[in-house]
């Protein structure tokens, strides 16, 4: 979406809005309004659920961004430049490197590939969020000293309790005392 990093303030505000309608909905709000009310209400809500959904939960312009295709993406690369927001990047042969703050070379085009890096990206933010959770007070460098530490976001908080759980040892379950055999036949 265009604007969404530089003009931030008003996709927050946006944002807001959305909350605001979505919570009328569920306590009820819309009672006691005429139809035509509830179906603009509703369609405005849908309409911004529609080009801001995935974004809801962002409170403030992002430390870091994560692009997959910087030449589809060119919009939110500008942006970010203009913000200079580091960018971490896969490039593909017909990528500019010197847009990217820090490139991974590697196949853009191929979801298999994109979905990979991503996921090794995902996991090291992870495991970056479970480490300054985790530090406490002892790794702390003299410019935070002072300061108390950010609190972490509903996403980090998120990401943390899924990494947690995948971590988390398991119990064995109950093992069958048979074993399955699928015969497939042969193509003629």
């Amino acid at each position: 979406l265009g604007g969404m990093l530089t003009n931030f303030s008003t996709v927050h505000k946006r944002l807001q809005r959305m909350k605001e309608l979505e919570a009328m909905e569920q306590t009820g709000g819309f009672e006691g309004r005429t139809k035509k009310e509830i179906l603009m209400l509703t369609r405005e809500k849908n309409k911004l659920e529609r080009s801001l959904g995935g974004i809801r939960d962002m409170s403030k312009v992002p430390s870091a961004i994560w692009v997959v295709d910087t030449n589809k993406e060119h919009l939110a690369v500008a942006e970010a430049r203009k913000l200079n927001i580091p960018i971490i990047a896969i490039l593909d042969t017909n990528c500019d490197p010197d847009l990217v703050d820090y490139p991974i070379p590697g196949n853009d085009d191929a979801i298999r590939s994109a979905a990979l890096l991503t996921k090794v990206i995902a996991a090291a933010i992870a495991e970056g969020l479970q480490a300054r959770g985790g530090a406490g007070g002892g790794d702390k460098t003299g410019s935070e000293s002072g300061a108390a530490a950010e609190p972490l976001a509903e996403w980090e908080q998120e990401l943390l309790a899924s990494a947690a759980i995948e971590a988390a040892p398991t119990e064995p379950g109950p093992v069958a005392d048979e074993s399955v055999t699928i015969e497939v036949p042969a193509e003629g």
